[in-house]
């Protein structure tokens, strides 16, 4: 997981939720191009394309605009901006694909003591990875539960996971003694 700073919503998106009158509300149900497609690109590149939990490459194909705290318990958040990310689509390997991590198995799952957020400067300190690809907590142990039940209700540590992370440290230490 990386940090998100968020910057400021698209104009766009602005202007939309701006039309708001007595006959009309805004609301996700909605929520259209080419405003919504403005949106996707302007949290992909706030994120530098790469998912807000596995931190996978992703583009506007393979993602989707993931509600922090979800819309079916937080419905007035469902168009703040500052509740806005993108996520992959957390499709396992076997066909047919299926969620199976990131923000497509979280759901509606929230819960502000054990979810780990990637909108907190400081979520990256709360994880370790081992040569093996696994994501684990650190040693802190004022973090543990929350660090654990976040990977497991993400999903992190699903096969396909740990063998990209395992690719890319190998990647970075073959890299390293190469040099």
């Amino acid at each position: 997981m990386r940090y998100i700073q968020k910057a400021s919503e698209p104009a766009s998106f602005t202007e939309w939720k701006r039309q708001e009158n007595k006959d009309w509300q805004p609301n996700w149900d909605n929520f259209g191009n080419p405003q919504k497609t403005n949106l996707k690109d302007a949290l992909l590149k706030e994120q530098g394309h790469i998912c807000c939990y596995c931190e996978s490459r992703i583009s506007p194909k393979i993602s989707h605009i993931e509600h922090f705290k979800p819309r079916s318990k937080y419905s007035k958040l469902s168009l703040e901006y500052a509740n806005l990310i993108t996520s992959c689509q957390g499709e396992a390997e076997d066909p047919p694909p299926k969620p199976s991590h990131c923000g497509q198995i979280k759901g509606a799952w929230y819960d502000s003591h054990l979810l780990v957020s990637p909108l907190e400067p400081t979520c990256t300190d709360f994880f370790r990875f081992t040569e093996a690809g696994e994501i684990l907590p650190t040693h802190d142990l004022s973090k543990v539960t929350a660090v654990s039940t976040t990977i497991e209700n993400l999903g992190l540590n699903i096969d396909k996971l740990k063998r990209l992370r395992k690719s890319a440290i190998e990647g970075v230490l073959d890299d390293e003694f190469d040099e």
